[in-house]
């Protein structure tokens, strides 16, 4: 085939990905959609296999490669057909890949009587019911408590919109009409992407379109094994690498993460055997998001700037015992398993690479997404709050940022006071959290709200309040998080990195978000670097000359 062609189809179909996701989000419904754009869109070929997909959420993305393929597993084992129109729903992590809050969606795309391939999205629903406001629970034993479970079933069928199948669901949920919202948004992003990629093919043919696609992959293949060579070639990398992490369980007991790199000539195998076996709380990470962490961990290593699709996994294999704490045996609950156990899997695949390449991997990042949910009668709210990302090889890490498997945005806090009892005190970066380095780790934030009614659920979903961000190659670990209440009478009530309080007007919450580790000997960064942060408020006097070898003049 024509190579140009080829290009224009490729980068066609990437671009119908990112309008879909713009369709998406300026439909739906929720701010945690709309505003902080927690959604992900891409297309599959007839097989299943991810052809393209938007710059979206990375622990999304990651897992639509095991989604979609089960889905479409299921469906052939029940016997289900899809027919022209048809709308495949479904939110069972053990299918779609993620936790109950993502809702991902699949549609078939006919060109005639032939189908050439699928459209899907996933977007996280601010509450899918369960024992706690948000749906993320620190106590659930069992996936039934998190939430509604939806088996890949029809909820539009030959272009009709299954109501009695949405009003059941909303009959389950603290917001319907968020809910549905954000539904009707997913189904209009892919009617979206299903018109453009019709455009395409009447452009340039089905099989021209379906070749494209084949060849796609097939570069990604071949890309993804030159540069693997290229890395052993240059480094001496061929081998096998090993490392673990730990995880903070709700009585502060810690749980291991255990991986084994082997690294040959044109391919990289993972192994996760050795991490401990799945846990009765959800911190359980489902292999979708196993794979999806694993993935963006080894890309970033590899080239963060190459080709993504399912040509990847011609590569690299991906392996993690059944009934651990990264590919767990249902009905273990998950719904921490997607926000923060993806968070470790990260640190840990880049900790064991950083023995072999400790020139191109920084210090660890805060290692988690800070999950804050809060909910009173008729209302909730969910955010991911960001934090410091780790000091590199060359350049400081980054202050106040989503890291690694979120790549979502902060709500906007005139959005929360216009459509929430709640009042931000506080908004800032957290001084003294980064991880002290020639490069220091980015600051993490401290944000603040007081609540305005009484009777509301706080639930705080987050990590690193015992284990800190690592430094590497002389570099200093960051600060941990640590969050607590003040109450309307002046009290402190200290939380854990998982806690779950009752809240009354007045209350006033307080989050501080780790930083990110340090890369290289304090000692060694730029007195004028040192100066600079120190007149901004980001580091104290005190920790500059107790870490940074800096004295007063």
């Amino acid at each position: 085939m024509d190579p140009v062609t080829i290009e224009i189809i490729k980068y066609g179909t990437v671009f119908i990905a990112e309008e879909m996701g713009v369709a998406l989000r300026n439909t739906a419904f929720s701010p945690n959609i709309k505003d902080r754009r927690d959604h992900s869109c891409a297309i599959a070929t007839i097989n299943g296999e991810i052809v393209a997909q938007a710059e979206h959420i990375p622990v999304h993305l990651g897992s639509l490669f095991i989604g979609v393929k089960n889905i479409l597993k299921y469906l052939d084992r029940e016997g289900i057909e899809l027919s022209q129109g048809d709308i495949i729903v479904t939110n069972d992590p053990y299918i779609a890949g993620t936790h109950l809050n993502d809702v991902m969606l699949l549609k078939p795309i006919y060109v005639g009587n032939k189908i050439l391939g699928y459209l899907v999205n996933k977007a996280h629903h601010v509450d899918v019911g369960g024992s706690s406001p948000g749906s993320i629970s620190i106590d659930a034993k069992s996936l039934i408590e998190e939430g509604f479970i939806i088996p890949p079933i029809k909820i539009v069928e030959r272009n009709r919109l299954r109501e009695d199948i949405i009003k059941i669901l909303q009959s389950n949920v603290r917001v319907p009409r968020y809910f549905k919202g954000d539904l009707m948004a997913q189904i209009a992003s892919l009617n979206v992407g299903e018109k453009r990629i019709l455009e395409l093919v009447n452009h340039y043919g089905y099989d021209t379109v379906l070749e494209s696609w084949n060849a796609v992959l097939a570069y990604t293949e071949k890309f993804a094994k030159s540069k693997i060579r290229e890395l052993v070639e240059t480094y001496n990398l061929a081998g096998t690498y090993r490392a673990h992490e730990f995880m903070e369980l709700s009585n502060n007991s810690l749980v291991k993460i255990s991986v084994s790199i082997s690294i040959s000539r044109e391919s990289i195998q993972v192994d996760f055997n050795g991490t401990d076996p799945q846990v009765n709380e959800p911190l359980n990470a489902v292999y979708g998001v196993t794979v999806a962490a694993t993935t963006f961990a080894l890309k970033a290593v590899i080239d963060p700037q190459m080709p993504m699709n399912s040509g990847f996994y011609r590569v690299v294999k991906i392996q993690a015992p059944r009934g651990s704490l990264v590919n767990p045996e249902p009905p273990a609950p998950v719904g921490g398993g997607n926000v923060e156990t993806s968070q470790r899997i990260v640190d840990v695949i880049l900790k064991a690479l950083s023995k072999a390449l400790p020139n191109r991997i920084p210090a660890a990042s805060c290692g988690t997404m800070t999950n804050v949910m809060i909910g009173g009668r008729d209302w909730v709210f969910y955010e991911t709050i960001a934090c410091g990302s780790g000091g590199r090889p060359t350049s400081d890490g980054i202050d106040g940022i989503h890291t690694n498997m979120t790549n979502t945005l902060n709500t906007p806090i005139e959005v929360i006071e216009q459509d929430y009892p709640l009042l931000f005190t506080r908004y800032e970066l957290r001084e003294d959290s980064e991880g002290p380095g020639k490069y220091r780790g980015g600051l993490g934030i401290t944000r603040a709200f007081m609540v305005l009614e009484d009777n509301v659920i706080l639930t705080i979903f987050s990590e690193r309040s015992i284990t800190k961000p690592w430094g590497i190659a002389g570099g200093k670990e960051a600060s941990p998080s640590e969050h607590y209440i003040i109450r309307s009478n002046g009290e402190i009530e200290r939380l854990s990195s998982k806690s779950k309080v009752v809240l009354k007007r007045g209350d006033i919450v307080v989050i501080n978000t780790p930083g990110g580790g340090g890369y290289g000997d304090p000692c060694a960064r730029d007195r004028e670097l040192v100066l600079r942060d120190i007149s901004e408020g980001k580091i104290s006097l005190e920790k500059a000359m107790k870490y940074y070898c800096f004295e007063e003049s």
